[in-house]
């Protein structure tokens, strides 16, 4: 017979022994490759929106089955659209709510495959009809919310709906390397779409690219029998590069017009902006060298120059990234983004081209623009003032510049504003702190807590996290993670894996969750390794000489700076300096393929992913803009060559590509085999058929054991 106090005592063991085998869990590869954005996801609000004219959030919810509307003044909540109810109304078979987009007040459509739904909100909740049908092969869908027009291409061609019987083919260029209404000078400078509603939805900009003057490259579709080479227009380094114009179409009279942009023809085009009268359109031209930008405004109607409102210059190189946003009902005083300081920071100017003053200033830069709100004459914007690591939410008054902080807690806030910038849903995680959805108002005055997520990973085996901080040559602060094996015990020695990109635009150390950054780092750790990573100089949002210490010589500061990493692991009584791998992939991977030729006694192995071996093989206008062209720099394209550096490599080396790859082409690692085999070294390597710059899904799982089995074998023995 066992006794009451005999049970208890082995129930509390029962809970012991669980907790203590569900804080061992060990991560899948499939956890540790897609864990976060998947099965270990933390909690978030879903298709969060604002509707325009009011204070009314929205958020998708009920596992993707209701659209709950909640007014945040008076903390009502309603269910106001569900499943079963929209797919009555459009005779559909959805299995959860699409993404619905609002088009003005009470007015949303979506996309369902070829067909565009459109819904008004009423009393009983919305009254849904069929908007119109596109065509099989339609892209960059852009809906216009005045005068409910439908913009979008069909291969390079841009059209424009208002309904079925209403479509008008806006270009008709035959020659299929005249791209009209798409992206241009390959997503750089910010740029990610081709089609410009004017502000009232009476006229339509949009870009129109003449690449066929700029060199074949063929992108072999190996999915096919027999192979079929698909020739695309890729720019090198140095070589011709595609003309780029904005015109402007007039549905009423159907006429367009080109606007009057000028010589050389291969400068770039970039922070394209109407008026809010749309009499104007402002351009930013950046000439081919991107060290000179003017301020154009053109007249829409003619596409005549009207004047230059100022010009930047730089020694190095100009970037924009950011359209120009005028001030809430002014049409004459706009927001110009610039690091003319050092820093990303907001400048008011007014349309004569005169500067008003200074918006933000310090060592920090500005992140995101996210509203306004036009009575207490405020933006809302995101920065990095309080850490490079973190970022914040920030009400901004224009005319004093007095900054208030928005949010509470460190770490990544995300922002999205109310129309009229009395609210702003915060969304944010930090180390400590998986993801937590905040309404708060912008005064200060209300906050509303919608979801404070649980810890997806509580139950797993987790290593010790510690931050570091080196310094540099030039004594600037160096932010890195190191990542302790789990069970760490300090007398034993660990092999170690360094974890890089330190490349331009990019920042891999914020202060986030999971706070190593990376779940493949904790799966590493939990199999005995100890990784590392850092961002050096060179890297984003640490300001413009952090970035520009590259300029003309990639590689060579990035390098000095990652050695110093290396040089802080040797000195950890724990790391087994005779068992230290590399990883890193694009400009990572360039990274990696140079640390093992250059520094060849430090790395055991290393992996590198679609790597640039030459940078004159890279696109121009990336690579002209921290390396100017092979002509003007010739030592520093020499120097970052990796091509006849090839017998200095001692380590085992892994190279990754994509065999589709349209950003770093296959041609460069191809390059790099052969020259390996004229120099009678060996090398590993492994493509992925079918894949262009990077292995996404599923088989993001197949590259990532890949990785992992090239260490385990070769590294932690």
């Amino acid at each position: 017979m066992i006794h009451n106090r005999s049970i208890c005592g082995l129930m509390a063991a029962l809970v012991l022994s669980f907790h203590s085998f569900a804080q061992s869990r060990l991560f899948t590869m499939a956890e540790a490759t897609n864990g976060m954005t998947t099965t270990l996801a933390p909690q978030s609000v879903k298709q969060p929106s604002w509707e325009p004219g009011n204070d009314r959030f929205w958020q998708v919810a009920n596992k993707g089955e209701a659209w709950v509307s909640m007014d945040v003044a008076k903390g009502k909540t309603d269910t106001v659209l569900r499943l079963e109810q929209l797919n009555d109304a459009i005779k559909g078979q959805l299995k959860s709510l699409p993404a619905l987009k609002w088009m003005d007040e009470d007015y949303v459509y979506f996309v369902n495959g070829k067909d565009v739904e459109k819904g008004i909100l009423a009393a009983n909740g919305f009254n849904w009809s069929h908007w119109l049908s596109l065509p099989d092969k339609a892209e960059n869908v852009t809906a216009e919310n005045k005068t409910r027009k439908l913009a979008y291409t069909v291969e390079n061609n841009l059209w424009l709906a208002t309904g079925d019987n209403n479509k008008v083919q806006v270009t008709k260029e035959e020659n299929k390397n005249i791209i009209c209404g798409q992206s241009v000078h390959r997503d750089e400078f910010g740029i990610d779409h081709g089609i410009f509603f004017s502000p009232k939805g009476n006229y339509l900009a949009y870009y129109r690219m003449d690449q066929t003057m700029v060199n074949d490259y063929p992108i072999i579709r190996w999915g096919e029998t027999p192979a079929r080479a698909d020739i695309i227009k890729y720019p090198m380094a140095g070589g011709t590069s595609h003309q780029v114009t904005l015109n402007v179409y007039y549905p009423n009279s159907g006429k367009t017009v080109t606007l009057q942009t000028g010589e050389p023809k291969d400068h770039y085009l970039t922070s394209v902006t109407w008026s809010p009268d749309e009499k104007y359109i402002y351009i930013a031209i950046l000439n081919r060298d991107q060290n000179h930008l003017w301020l154009n405004q053109y007249n829409a109607e003619t596409g005549a120059l009207v004047k230059t409102l100022f010009e930047e210059t730089n020694p190095k190189y100009v970037h924009p990234t950011h359209p120009l946003s005028f001030l809430p009902g002014s049409n004459n005083e706009f927001i110009w983004w610039s690091e003319r300081d050092g820093y990303e920071h907001l400048y008011l100017y007014n349309t004569d081209g005169k500067l008003i003053r200074k918006l933000t200033e310090g060592k920090w830069v500005v992140n995101e623009i996210a509203g306004f709100n036009k009575n207490n004459k405020e933006i809302i914007i995101t920065t990095s003032k309080e850490s490079p690591l973190d970022k914040n939410i920030y009400s901004l008054n224009w005319n004093s510049g007095r900054m208030e902080r928005i949010d509470k807690g460190d770490g990544m806030h995300a922002a999205t504003c109310s129309e009229d910038g009395k609210y702003v849903l915060d969304v944010y995680s930090g180390a400590d702190i998986p993801k937590k959805s905040v309404i708060r108002a912008t005064d200060g005055r209300f906050s509303k807590v919608l979801i404070d997520a649980a810890n997806t990973l509580a139950d797993y085996d987790r290593p010790e996290i510690r931050n570091i901080k080196l310094k540099a040559s030039d004594n600037t602060n160096l932010y890195g993670k190191l990542i302790l094996p789990t069970h760490f015990d300090s007398t034993k020695k660990y092999p170690v894996i360094v974890y890089l990109y330190n490349g331009p635009n990019v920042q891999l150390i914020r202060n986030s969750f999971p706070e190593s950054g990376n779940l493949w780092y904790e799966y590493m750790a939990q199999h005995g390794y100890i990784v590392f990573s850092m961002d050096g100089r060179g890297s984003w949002n640490r300001g413009l000489a952090f970035e520009q210490a590259t300029f003309r010589h990639l590689g060579r500061v990035e390098m000095e700076d990652q050695m110093r990493g290396v040089d802080y692991l040797k000195s950890l009584p724990y790391v087994d300096a005779s068992r230290m791998g590399l990883h890193g992939w694009s400009f990572g991977g360039f990274m990696t393929t140079s640390i093992m030729l250059k520094h060849p006694d430090v790395f055991k192995v290393a992996v590198a992913g679609g790597p640039v071996m030459d940078w004159k093989l890279y696109e121009v206008m990336y690579t002209e803009r921290y390396m100017d062209t092979p002509e003007q720099n010739p030592e520093g394209y020499e120097e970052a060559n990796l091509l006849d550096k090839v017998k200095n490599l001692k380590g085992k080396l892994l190279l990754i590509h994509g065999t589709e790859d349209n950003v770093v082409v296959w041609q460069q690692s191809i390059n790099f085999i052969k020259k390996c085999v004229d120099e009678n070294v060996q090398l590993d390597y492994f493509v992925y058929p079918g894949y262009e710059h990077n292995v996404r899904g599923k088989d993001r799982v197949h590259l990532m054991q890949k990785i992992s089995d090239y260490f385990d074998e070769y590294l932690k023995k």
